[in-house]
Parts: structure tokens; C-alpha cells; sequence
């Protein structure tokens, strides 16, 4: 097994609106307003339809339900959808308090993209199994994603 770098993708986050806790955590929302997408075979902007549903646990477990969708540079639309873990370790939490970023490997922030296209140029992207690494900017968050190589 290898991992292939598929692309970094930033996106611009709104000011979050906490649910507050409730039966399986503390919900947090974040709006996605925008952001970028670089990579060697996708490129373009990350469109301002999505967001992040967080829940987070009484450990400081943060459990990521993300969706998305990205607009390339020759008009195809991809939907990103994925599950991850965030950890919310001294880090994060201090990075958070002073608007600042958190570098990767500062916690475990890990994701699984999915994608689904109905564009021929990118039905390949329907086929890859791929993970993430992330970490937060201020107001926005960056990935560095993988596709999952066969070696």
C-alpha cells in the first residue's frame, strides 16, 4: 500500500454557531464560505455550500462530518463528504484561543474523503479510497489528502 498525493484543499470558515451540548456531545457548526483546491489532477475553488456538523465528546474528542463541494478550473462540481477525528490537545486549543494556525502533526486530525462527480473528466475521483491529514488556520482549515495506492 502507498498513499499518492491527490491535492491540498483550504477551506474558509464562518465564525462558528454552537448548538451547545447535547445528548452525544457539544455540536459546533461551521460554514463553509470558500477556499482552494491544488493538486496535481484537480485544481479549483471550494464552493460556499458546505460545512462541518463537529461533535465533540467529554474527552476533547472531536468527530468531523463534513460536506462540501468543489468547483475546478474547467467547471466540473465534486462533492466531498467525509468523517474524521480531531483531538482537541493543548495545541489546538491554545492555537484557537490566539487566532492562530496549528501545523500538521500538532494532533491527530485525520479525515476520509469521499468524492462523487457525475463528470467524465473526474470519474476516476469516484474510485479512489483516500485520507487526510488536517490542521486549522485561522478561520479556515487545510488537508493535505492522499489517495490510497495499491503499490
Amino acid at each position: 500500500m502507498q498513499l499518492e498525493p491527490l491535492m491540498t484543499y483550504r477551506a474558509d470558515l464562518k465564525p462558528p454557531v454552537e448548538v451547545g451540548a447535547g445528548p452525544f456531545g457539544t455540536r459546533t457548526i461551521f460554514d463553509v464560505t470558500g477556499g482552494s483546491a491544488e493538486g496535481p489532477r484537480v485544481r479549483g475553488k471550494l464552493l460556499a455550500s458546505g460545512g462541518d456538523w463537529l461533535l465533540v465528546d467529554d474527552a476533547g474528542v472531536g468527530r468531523l462530518d463534513v460536506r462540501g463541494t468543489l468547483e475546478t478550473d474547467d467547471g466540473a462540481r465534486i462533492y466531498i463528504h467525509y468523517h474524521g477525528v480531531l483531538e482537541l490537545n493543548e495545541a489546538v486549543l491554545n492555537a484557537v484561543a490566539k487566532g492562530e494556525s496549528t501545523d500538521y502533526g500538532d494532533t491527530y486530525f485525520m479525515t476520509q474523503p469521499r468524492f462523487e462527480t457525475g463528470d467524465s473528466r473526474y470519474a476516476w475521483l469516484n474510485r479512489v479510497v483516500a485520507v487526510a491529514e488536517g490542521r486549522l488556520l485561522p478561520n479556515a482549515v487545510e488537508y493535505r489528502v492522499y489517495r490510497v495506492g495499491n503499490g
